[in-house]
């Protein structure tokens, strides 16, 4: 099995770039290019002591040095851990602790910080056993101008530590997965079969590197093969959504990804432009991350048809960091297919019994795509470990190749995390012809009334009355007495008059699930807490609420 020092030599020897598109200077570098100024910063770092054993995090927006320093991580035979920047900025003291935190859990060897960013950590750099800091733009370009001489390259082992991927969070602490370099080989193999990759693709991302996606599913699977990536940094979309579609049409995009307001945003963006795209080039758009809305996929289909958008060219799949990224995967250009099921027997009896279309007692989930090579999919009953048949709900299992060997220095969550060899992902499923649909997650689940309810349900319906923010509305439950929950509602808005919202929000979901809601917290805009990936933290937000320590709108 080949490592990414392997590959990565071996992509530097083919024609593919990178090109990087951060504000408005676009900048072309060949991987070859890119490669030998990660093998002098790799020298830099080995003459600092940084090797096989070593860990290296690094704090820094996207950037050409940040891509180039991440490179001669892998190339000076060291572990990767990219740490997390904030989605917005709330509590800069929470930033701080939470960063500081992953420094110390990931057992730091040397922290790259950018220069920006350093002012930021203050204390935390500079306490007694603190690792030594290195300024990233500083250490590039002294390295770069010194050359790569005296650069070894290092005797890497496919079991050996390539990356720390700490989990987002978002129904619990962060841990740090250990992902060998083996696992990303094998992973890399599997969505390059799945999607018939070559080196004539061209990717493009905007995606955040401190998160699995952004990181291996796209950065690193264009550094190790060889193909051209369009890198563009999360602030760059966020501010302008079209830049997105743009990138794709001006360099003949084939492959790209996000989550699902992302694919929103987009399909906004689309509408208000007055002249056209060419987006005919894209073959893979995964929708992916967060849970997946139909809806919004078909709003973004036909959004992109009249710039030449293949209908078939979007799709959801479904991966986690535990397994590096990919784990369920359609066929390109699959397009979005749906199962329609009673909503009923999901919520009462977790039986997924499909219905016709039109039913109005339906509810629709994503077919998320058959296993990947090297991996198998089962259901089980949470309680007693039996395999459940197709069509009944249970809790996702994976094992295979593409599995994390554990939680780095947390042996009790690695417990917890496998069942007799096969990895526990928290998420209730079910499958339907091999195929895998997602319902929810089994922290997340709210039972009211018997009836096993799924927040992403509420939340959708929320996120459509007027005046609320879609994709900012949590629902959660809280106890009332003993197997009974009472459901809550916490959205942000901007309107001034909330008693009529709140009436309204309760309403659309009596209408629409049949579900009354006890309360309704309409919060600012802004302080819904995420993970530094964007996702929802419910969990979290409960306790803000139970605590009254959210903001009001």
């Amino acid at each position: 099995m080949q490592t990414l020092v392997d590959r990565i030599e071996k992509a530097a020897g083919t024609s593919g770039t990178v090109t990087f598109v951060l504000g408005d200077a676009p900048q072309l570098v060949p991987w070859s290019q890119l490669h030998e100024e990660a093998r002098a910063v790799a020298a830099s770092l080995q003459r600092a002591g940084v090797g096989i054993g070593s860990h290296v995090s690094i704090l820094a927006p996207t950037s050409r040095a940040l891509v180039t320093m991440m490179q001669a991580t892998w190339l000076a035979g060291a572990t990767l851990i990219v740490l997390p920047l904030p989605m917005r900025m709330g509590s800069l003291e929470e930033f701080v602790s939470q960063t500081e935190s992953r420094i110390v859990n990931a057992d730091t060897t040397v922290l790259v910080v950018d220069n920006d960013l350093a002012p930021f950590l203050g204390a935390a750099a500079t306490a007694p056993g603190a690792p030594p800091v290195l300024l990233l733009q500083d250490t590039v370009n002294e390295a770069v101008a010194l050359g790569a001489a005296g650069y070894l390259r290092p005797a890497v082992g496919a079991d050996d530590l390539a990356i720390l991927q700490f989990t987002s969070g978002s129904t619990s602490e962060p841990k740090g997965v250990m992902i060998p370099h083996r696992i990303i080989a094998a992973n890399h193999d599997a969505m390059i079969e799945r999607a018939t990759m070559t080196q004539a693709d061209v990717l493009v991302s905007w995606l955040p590197l401190y998160h699995d996606m952004g990181l291996v599913g796209l950065l690193l699977l264009g550094m190790a093969v060889g193909a051209s990536l369009v890198l563009a940094a999360p602030q760059d979309f966020l501010g302008n959504p079209g830049r997105w579609m743009e990138w794709i049409s001006r360099y003949g995009g084939t492959a790209t990804a996000g989550p699902n307001f992302s694919w929103v945003l987009a399909a906004r963006a689309l509408r208000q432009r007055p002249d056209t795209l060419d987006l005919s080039t894209l073959r893979i758009g995964l929708n992916g991350a967060e849970p997946v809305d139909p809806d919004s996929v078909r709003a973004f289909i036909a959004a992109g048809a009249r710039h030449g958008l293949r209908p078939g060219a979007v799709f959801p799949a479904f991966g986690m960091a535990e397994v590096a990224i990919g784990a369920t995967f359609p066929e390109p250009m699959a397009g979005l297919r749906t199962d329609l099921v009673d909503a009923a027997l999901l919520e009462g009896e977790g039986l997924a019994v499909a219905v016709p279309a039109g039913t109005p007692a339906g509810r629709e989930l994503v077919k998320l795509g058959t296993v990947l090579q090297g991996m198998e999919l089962r259901i089980i009953d949470p309680s007693t470990g039996a395999v459940r048949a197709d069509r009944v709900v249970g809790e996702l299992e994976i094992r295979g190749s593409s599995v994390t060997p554990g939680y780095y220095n947390n042996p009790e969550a690695t417990e917890q995390l496998f069942r007799d060899g096969w990895l526990s992902t928290g998420d209730l499923a079910y499958l339907v012809d091999g195929e895998l649909v997602i319902c929810g997650r089994i922290k997340d689940l709210i039972i009211v009334g018997g009836r096993n309810v799924y927040p992403q349900d509420i939340e959708r319906v929320v996120g459509e009355v007027e005046g609320i923010r879609a994709g900012n509305v949590i629902a959660f439950g809280v106890t009332a007495r003993p197997t009974k929950e009472s459901l809550i509602v916490v959205a942000e808005s901007r309107v001034a008059d909330t008693e009529p919202l709140k009436a309204a929000v309760k309403r659309a979901v009596r209408e629409a699930v049949g579900i009354v809601v006890r309360d309704v917290a309409l919060v600012a805009p802004g302080s819904l807490p995420k993970t530094s990936s964007g996702k929802l933290q419910r969990a979290l937000c409960k306790q803000r609420y139970q605590a009254g320590e959210l903001s009001p709108a």
